[in-house]
């Protein structure tokens, strides 16, 4: 059977027909897709986890129990799966284990351009890198026997590109795997120092079987074509390399960019007379082939930043860009901007208006840092807003408490926003922190969390109650606030401000665009009591524009929310 598939289908659909028992999660662009796809399936099982870190300790404790496992997350998401993914090396598997890693180059979605790669070799553990979606769902498919096999979690390292690119898969018959025992076995498993460094010695035989292994595997692969230039690339910029040059030079393709191989890229280098290095991001690659001792070119061609092209690589050669497409007249640029009738414009366009010091976080109210509204000042990884403003206000003293706030989103609060709340309770800043409650998590596709009631599939699952959790964290003042209605908005600020103790305000109403969330009749201007005055414009409401001098309401995006109507002083709202 064959069908076209994006490549996060393609790894859903290798785990599954891998063997996969249990998945577990947190989303993040561009990895999204991989559990989505999971949960359609009802022999696995399937879930949202709170943050990256608990989906792979749920991973583990799913191998341990004899489970093949998987754990999905983009590239700043193995930041914090980092510390059970070191100490998972050392312990290895019982059933297979994959750990799927979407890297971001370019940033779409990211707020670096974060190389997975270092986190393999960090950890000592082997990393598959697909071209395309063929090999993400063989690659994915494979990584159980590899990680049983060779006793070892496997990184699947994906990229926006292949993730959500299109291409042809031709599926293999489902391997049906059985739960292995599970054996009580402290020196494998406890990782307390007098076990743990008797493993390190296993960690560097296993580096050593890897390596032989990545000198003949099907993950890394040659093409000889010419004796003139030799490329060695890897992921999508092999396909990219193949479309600019075709036939004009010999390739050596790296499936398995951790360990590499070492007489492969000596025999590849020797029958070449010019080699070169092409590698998005970092020169992982190229380091490795010049401690060899070989001559390449890479970085001082191809550049370190953002994700390749194409046109990339001809420019590169000094080649006619054949493979571009052009559009034939400019395309206005669209910035990005919150939906028309977002519930966090409200309260964004409270604190600009009061000139607060907002520490933002990682969601789709990072839009709020864009104009006209320019309400962050700043935006670090998930939970940093509230960690920041208590150092913030630990640092400047009573003026920055009574004038900061910081801002998170609910699911990122679940993610990693409660601890930096129990420590603004702990430590006694008077911190105000506003949860903005949009009763999703909306910018990665409206996946469901732990304060939503639901679970991956749509059932009705536990829900938590943010209100008592708050409160249960060390915070006595928690109010909730609608941010459609300006007015509440602002007293809940001004008055949280004042007080001399921490508290939480949460501003709450749903993503306008769930399914369950119905819009209300469109506004109107009133052209002839429209003065012209611009407020409304500084919303930034993408619906809002100026025609002809007066403001005009666009009804097709338009979903009534009415706060511009509560900022025009002259009833031209309608």
């Amino acid at each position: 059977m064959k069908k076209l598939l994006i490549g996060n289908q393609a790894v859903a659909c290798g785990l599954h027909d891998g063997g996969l028992g249990v998945v577990s999660s947190y989303p993040g662009t561009p990895s999204t897709e991989i559990t989505e796809f999971l949960s359609k399936y009802d022999d696995i099982h399937s879930e949202w986890a709170p943050n990256e870190k608990v989906a792979c300790e749920v991973a583990f404790g799913a191998s341990l129990a004899g489970a093949r496992s998987a754990c999905a997350m983009k590239h700043v998401g193995l930041n914090v799966a980092a510390d059970p993914l070191f100490t998972l090396s050392y312990t290895g598997v019982n059933g297979g284990m994959v750990i799927c890693v979407a890297d971001d180059p370019a940033m779409y979605s990211s707020q670096n351009e974060q190389d997975s790669r270092h986190y393999a070799i960090a950890s000592k553990v082997p990393m598959l890198e697909p071209a395309d979606s063929q090999e993400a769902y063989t690659f994915a498919k494979s990584a159980f026997e590899l990680s049983e096999k060779y006793d070892t979690p496997v990184l699947l390292r994906m990229c926006t590109r292949i993730a959500h690119s299109q291409s042809i898969v031709e599926f293999s018959e489902k391997i049906e795997a059985k739960l292995k025992d599970y054996e009580k076995t402290p020196a494998k498993y406890i990782m307390m120092p007098g076990n743990a460094i008797k493993r390190h010695p296993f960690v560097e035989e296993r580096t050593q079987k890897l390596t032989d292994l990545a000198e003949n595997c099907m993950y890394n692969t040659v093409e000889y074509n010419s004796d003139e230039i030799g490329i060695i690339t890897s992921g999508c910029s092999y396909l990219y390399v193949k479309e600019v040059m075709g036939d004009k030079a010999s390739i050596l393709k790296i499936g398995m960019p951790n360990p590499l191989p070492v007489e492969t890229i000596k025999d590849f280098a020797s029958k070449v007379k010019k080699l070169y290095v092409i590698e998005e991001l970092d020169p992982i690659i190229e380091n490795h082939v010049k401690s060899l001792g070989i001559d390449v070119v890479g970085k001082e061609k191809f550049s370190i930043l953002g994700e390749f092209s194409q046109q990339t690589i001809a420019k590169a050669f000094d080649m006619d860009d054949k493979c571009g497409v052009s559009a034939d007249s400019a395309i206005p640029m669209r910035p990005p901007m919150m939906c028309a009738g977002c519930p966090h414009r409200g309260m964004f366009y409270t604190l600009s208006k009061n000139k607060i010091t907002v520490h933002g976080d990682i969601g789709c109210y990072t839009l709020g840092a864009v104009a006209p509204l320019n309400a962050l000042d700043s935006t670090l990884c998930m939970g940093a807003s509230i960690s920041g403003l208590h150092g913030y206000n630990a640092a400047r003293g009573e003026e920055a408490e009574k004038k900061s706030v910081a801002v998170i989103g609910d699911s990122t609060f679940m993610h990693s926003g409660m601890t930096g709340l129990v420590n603004v309770a702990y430590n006694a800043t008077n911190s105000t922190v506003i949860i903005l409650d949009n009763s999703i998590t909306g910018m990665t596709g409206h996946q469901q969390n732990p304060t939503t009631g639901y679970n991956i599939k749509g059932e009705v699952a536990a829900k938590v109650d943010l209100e008592a959790l708050c409160k249960a964290l060390g915070i006595n003042r928690v109010r909730v606030v609608d941010p459609y209605d300006l007015k509440a908005c602002e007293t809940a600020v001004k008055e949280e401000l004042a007080v001399s103790e921490p508290s939480v305000i949460i501003s709450r109403r749903p993503c306008v665009l769930l399914k369950s969330v119905k819009a209300q009749p469109s506004l109107n201007v009133d052209a002839d009591k429209c003065k012209s005055c611009k407020r409304c414009m500084g919303l930034g409401c993408p619906a809002i524009s100026m025609k002809d001098g007066k403001a005009k309401i666009d009804n097709t995006l338009c979903v009534g929310c009415g706060v511009c109507k509560q900022l025009c002083a002259f009833d031209a709202i309608v």
